[in-house]
């Protein structure tokens, strides 16, 4: 079971180009498919995991890891994340100096762009839709995404005005009924 874990986050690990959100839809699909964890709680450790310090993709692979086989599992399933990224950073900076203004570098470079835009718009959607997210909930999280990028506001002021409507609707919608 430890090698099966250390091959699949290593696979997820080597083979995804943009990150941890990036990764989000291979490890979906590898832990789910495997009968790991159900889909709904894939998503409760994609919540936990990002609420948590650090890259959400190896705080996946440790809660996963510890869900399945404890301390041991979730050291195997974190270096499983962390190798690949580790080997190809390691690489490239050892010769990043002598490739850095090659024209097909560059190129391919740009061309992956668009691709990484992709690989972290589907996992955003695909919890959205597992979160059961409305047009209305969709628009208070697209105001909270431009008052932070347009309005400069911190997000610790957005978490915390959300956090206190939630609580403020769920007592006005517990008295209305």
């Amino acid at each position: 079971m430890y090698w099966t874990l250390f091959l699949t986050f290593f696979r997820i690990g080597a083979f995804t180009i943009g990150g941890g959100y990036a990764m989000l839809p291979l490890i979906e699909r590898e832990v789910v498919g495997h009968g790991w964890i159900s889909k709904e709680d894939f998503f409760d450790l994609f919540t936990v995991s990002q609420s948590m310090p650090g890259i959400f993709a190896v705080n996946i692979s440790i809660f996963l890891g510890y869900k399945l086989k404890k301390v041991k599992g979730s050291l195997v399933c974190a270096l499983g994340t962390i190798l690949p990224s580790f080997l190809m950073i390691l690489a490239i900076a050892l010769f990043f100096t002598q490739i850095k203004d090659n024209p097909w570098v560059v190129r391919a470079l740009k061309g992956l762009r668009p691709a990484v835009v992709a690989l972290i718009a589907v996992p955003c959607l695909s919890a959205a839709r597992t979160a059961g997210l409305t047009w209305k909930t969709a628009l208070i999280a697209m105001a909270a995404a431009l008052l932070i990028w347009l309005g400069g506001l911190s997000p610790v002021y957005i978490i915390l005005v959300a956090a206190l409507g939630g609580i403020l609707y769920k007592q006005v919608r517990n008295k209305a009924e």
